[in-house]
């Protein structure tokens, strides 16, 4: 099945994104208000319908420096259409797209059962020496280890 890609969400489709999320255990507490935010701020918006419908079906988002880093994020398949090549058309499209696919590194972050697919679009999580990181701004600053 072809599918098109769009760099704009409706709002019929920030909807849909939002139900996307409430599915998911990495997502679920965002709220319609933190959709529309994150869609405000996110550098590059990557929405997937079949050509002719206003369905969302996939979906991921890029944050960018364009030079050196991007960062994929809430790369998101329909429940209904995974396992149909749909996930990968829309990380072939993402590492494609004219800013990204000259950005020195793309990063993101996923659990490990996942790493087999990423791994076959060219990710790696061979880094050396490097330490991943993060500060959850939602602990006390002693109990963030």
């Amino acid at each position: 099945m072809p599918y098109s890609v769009v760099n704009a969400l409706t709002e019929n489709q920030i909807g849909q994104l939002h139900a996307l999320y409430q599915n998911e255990w990495w997502s679920s507490s965002r709220t319609l208000a933190d959709v529309r935010k994150i869609l405000q701020y996110t550098d590059f918006i990557f929405g997937v319908t079949a050509p002719g419908s206003e369905e969302l079906l996939a979906f991921a988002r890029v944050l960018t420096d364009h030079i050196f880093r991007a960062v994929l994020f809430d790369v998101i398949v329909h429940p209904e259409h995974r396992s149909s090549g749909l996930g990968s058309f829309l990380i072939s499209h993402i590492t494609t797209h004219p800013v990204v696919s000259r950005v020195e590194h793309l990063s993101l972050f996923c659990r490990p059962e996942l790493g087999d697919f990423y791994r076959r679009h060219g990710f790696t999580a061979e880094l050396g020496e490097l330490l991943h990181m993060r500060r959850d701004s939602k602990l006390p600053a002693g109990d963030r280890g």
